[in-house]
C-alpha cells in the first residue's frame, strides 16, 4: 500500500501543477492573448496525465478497498484547480495509518 500511496502523492501534486498552468496560464493567453500556442502543448500533456492519475487513483482504491462514491471523488479531484492538492492531502490522512502497518 505504501507504494500505491506514494505513487498517487506524486500523481496528484503533477496533474495539479499542469491544471494550475493549464487554467491560469494557457487558457488566457488563448483567449486574452489569442496565443493558443501554450494550450496545444500543455492540454495533451495534462490530458495524458490526468489519464496515469485516474489509473493510480484506481490502484489505490482497489488496495484500500474504497467504496465506489470515494473513488470517483478522488477521480474528480484532477478536474477542478488546487483540489487534487486538497485530496491528496486527506487521502494522506485516511491512508497514512494503514500504509504504516503494511
Amino acid at each position: 500500500m505504501r507504494r500505491a500511496l506514494t505513487a498517487y502523492r506524486v500523481m496528484a501534486w503533477v496533474v495539479g501543477v499542469w491544471l494550475i498552468v493549464l487554467v491560469f496560464v494557457a487558457m488566457p493567453l488563448k483567449y486574452l492573448a489569442d496565443s493558443p500556442t501554450m494550450v496545444e502543448i500543455v492540454g495533451p500533456v495534462h490530458g495524458f496525465l490526468y489519464m496515469a492519475y485516474l489509473a493510480v487513483t484506481l490502484i489505490l482504491a482497489y488496495r484500500a478497498r474504497w467504496s465506489p462514491v470515494r473513488t470517483i471523488l478522488v477521480m474528480l479531484a484532477g478536474t477542478v484547480p488546487f483540489m487534487s492538492f486538497v485530496a491528496e492531502r486527506r487521502v494522506t490522512r485516511w491512508l497514512e495509518p494503514l500504509a504504516a502497518r503494511s
